[in-house]
């Protein structure tokens, strides 16, 4: 039969402090969570948990002292089976995953221990519209958020002024209990006090007890220049409130931005079409085209065809770290829908004198 003090590492006359102190050191090297996917590591440390449980009770190890096997309820057994722990382990007795505490109780005394932090508060999302014109010079916008906040009257507390929380009788504090399953127990979050180690006997009017209300905070949040739809601005620790006391969330400003009725929006690159008539794309010419800052002269060279795309360099979207994309200016020829007789006829007399075949290279040779 494997022997408990053995499992440990401790001698039989080991005082309570030094088998915690072995414990802590093997329940660390051997943790699930410290040896992910290792069967031979949790077995080891179903073992190490189940010799810790019956000699950090006082009760329990005079039992087992007495005799072994008779305490594990053998007369000539084999020896310690650590899978009389199986399910507790499954549940989560010793740290294992479930719904039990966590290994790190015992190393903290409390409710959260070392490498475990009160549950963070939760994230918020702002949506800010932003029109075509703000999201490519950017903004400094002012928006007003609906959150939690701490009560202004009990500061947090939850107490009514002049009172403060007391420690929870029921836990002493220690915001767990422990709930006896027979040959070990388990610890659970103090049903009195919800693991806080603490309860309001007088609780705050304004909040109820509970440390939180509601309000509107105004914050101001700085729109880079070049933001597109999607982009978000994460204001740090502006979210809601931790319950639990933890860090707050953050609050995210999410950007949505309106059409523009010229330019549509292609990464960096602004394309803007530009109707030019038939003989303005035959003859060449000059055309004014808008730009996100002021009119600009563009060149049409002579015989530009339908769908030609110029690029005019730098007139794009400001690029947030520096620089600005392109302005891409396709070309759309017009038709005219109506003509009158003297153009009519200047047509007719160019199509005469014109022997070009458009749609010479459709013909099946």
């Amino acid at each position: 039969m494997a022997d408990l003090y053995e499992t440990l590492g401790v001698d039989k006359k080991a005082t309570q402090a030094e088998i915690k102190k072995a414990y802590r050191r093997l329940a660390r090297k051997y943790h699930p969570d410290a040896n992910p996917g290792d069967k031979d590591s949790e077995s080891r440390f179903k073992e190490i948990s189940a010799a810790y449980d019956v000699l950090s009770n006082p009760e329990k190890r005079k039992q087992y002292d007495a005799g072994p096997q008779q305490f594990f309820g053998g007369g000539g057994g084999s020896g310690f089976d650590a899978s009389m722990f199986e399910e507790a382990f499954r549940r989560g007795a010793f740290g294992g995953g479930g719904s039990g505490f966590n290994i790190f109780d015992l190393f903290g005394g409390g409710a959260y221990g070392p490498g475990q932090a009160p549950a963070r508060g939760a994230d918020l999302t702002y949506v800010l519209n932003l029109s075509f014109d703000d999201s490519l010079r950017g903004v400094t916008a002012r928006i007003s958020v609906d959150k939690d906040v701490s009560c202004p009257v009990c500061g947090g507390s939850g107490a009514a002024p002049g009172t403060s929380p007391v420690t929870c009788p029921q836990c002493s504090g220690r915001g767990t209990i422990a709930q006896n399953q027979g040959f070990f127990a388990l610890s659970q979050p103090c049903p009195r006090c919800g693991g806080r180690g603490s309860i309001i006997e007088s609780p705050c009017l304004r909040c109820g007890g509970v440390g939180i209300t509601r309000a509107t905070k105004k914050y101001t949040v700085k729109i880079p220049a070049g933001v597109k739809t999607g982009s978000k601005i994460r204001l740090k620790g502006k979210g809601q409130l931790s319950a639990a006391g933890g860090q707050p969330g953050d609050l995210y400003v999410k950007v949505q931005v309106a059409p523009s009725p010229l330019f549509h929006r292609r990464g960096d690159d602004l394309l803007l079409e530009v109707p030019v008539s038939f003989s303005e794309a035959a003859l060449g010419a000059k055309v004014e085209v808008p730009t996100t800052n002021g009119n600009i002269s563009l060149k049409v060279p002579k015989g530009t065809p339908n769908g030609k795309t110029f690029r005019v360099k730098g007139k794009g979207v400001p690029r947030i770290r520096g620089g600005s994309g392109d302005l891409l200016v396709k070309i759309n020829v017009t038709v005219p829908a109506r003509l009158n007789k003297e153009q009519r006829q200047a047509l007719e007399k160019f199509a005469a004198l014109n022997h070009e075949d458009p749609r010479a290279g459709l013909k099946v040779r």
